[in-house]
């Protein structure tokens, strides 16, 4: 079957509650530099082994009772719905806000983010302290659909992040905009590097096949600006968890949502985007995949 192109936008309101962001396919030929987005292609999927998780260091943050190997406890009282203010707005942002394809990038949220929910959410459960595969010197694994991302993370008896906890571990109870806090800082984590357009005239494939095609393979070469997993050690959130923002994208599923709707990405990745805890974008369908789009996996806590 022959797999559609489509490209992540990163709009979304300046103020007011960080909703879901439903987006279009648009052309990336039309995106001013450091705006647009990554192609996703669907595709069917493919065959996958599972990887076991480094034995976590016993210095490095966050609880671990009641989780797995290379897994953090996360546990608290999350707030569904939250306002944040943005006190200040990325030039960019500024001059070209009327431009669909313009990030939202805030340079300064006002602190303290306010939860507007009647009642908070107790949540527990362990998620992965980095990003798959979870071994400290790997490359985060890309081009992954989310249908082979839930399939490799049941291979390794785990199943993907839901969308509330994935804001959960990356945001905690304070509700901050980033992992760290209120202002940007791409010093802290691995984004606000410079988009590289893709060569769309052909088609990329999904990640392992991707690395034994010669064209493929150089082309994400081109394209990419991951961080190794454990390199960045300043991009850690309240709960231990690593890199929820920015360096790659992560599948989550949303839960009450049917085929093919499940799917959610969270946290941004290193180009000029939002990478924030709150947003997720659903316009991407369960098969499609792109050269920056990755994911964690999570399990329910024991005990």
């Amino acid at each position: 079957m022959r797999a559609r192109l489509i490209v992540l936008l990163a709009a979304l309101a300046a103020c007011g509650p960080e909703a879901r962001s439903q987006e279009t396919s648009a052309s990336p030929a039309a995106a001013p530099a450091g705006s647009a987005a990554p192609a996703l292609a669907s595709a069917s999927a493919t065959a996958l082994t599972s990887a076991s998780a480094p034995a976590a260091p016993k210095d490095l943050p966050g609880r671990t009772d009641g989780c797995g190997e290379g897994m953090v406890r996360v546990e608290g009282d999350y707030c569904p719905a939250v306002m944040q203010d943005c006190e200040e707005h990325h030039q960019e942002y500024e001059t070209d806000k009327e431009k669909r394809r313009v990030s939202e990038r805030c340079l300064r949220y006002k602190d303290p983010s306010r939860c507007v929910s009647k009642k908070r959410k107790p949540l527990s459960f362990c998620m992965d302290r980095y990003e798959y595969p979870n071994r400290v010197g790997e490359l985060p694994r890309v081009l992954t659909s989310w249908k082979n991302a839930k399939k490799l993370c049941e291979a390794a008896g785990k199943r993907l992040c839901t969308e509330d906890e994935f804001n959960f571990a990356c945001e905690g109870p304070d509700m901050l905009p980033y992992l760290y806090g209120f202002v940007r800082d791409p010093k802290v984590c691995n984004f606000d590097k410079e988009y590289r357009y893709p060569d769309h005239s052909k088609q990329m494939l999904e990640y392992d096949e991707c690395l034994l095609d010669a064209w493929c393979k150089a082309e994400l070469d081109r394209l990419d600006q991951r961080e190794k997993i454990g390199e960045r050690t300043t991009c850690v959130a309240w709960s231990g968890v690593f890199d929820l923002n920015g360096n790659a994208n992560e599948w989550v599923e949303i839960p009450g949502e049917k085929p093919p709707n499940r799917s959610g990405l969270k946290g941004g990745w290193w180009g000029p985007i939002r990478a924030r805890c709150r947003p997720t974008v659903t316009f991407h369908k369960e098969s499609d995949y792109g050269y920056e789009a990755g994911f964690r996996c999570c399990t329910d806590a024991k005990g």
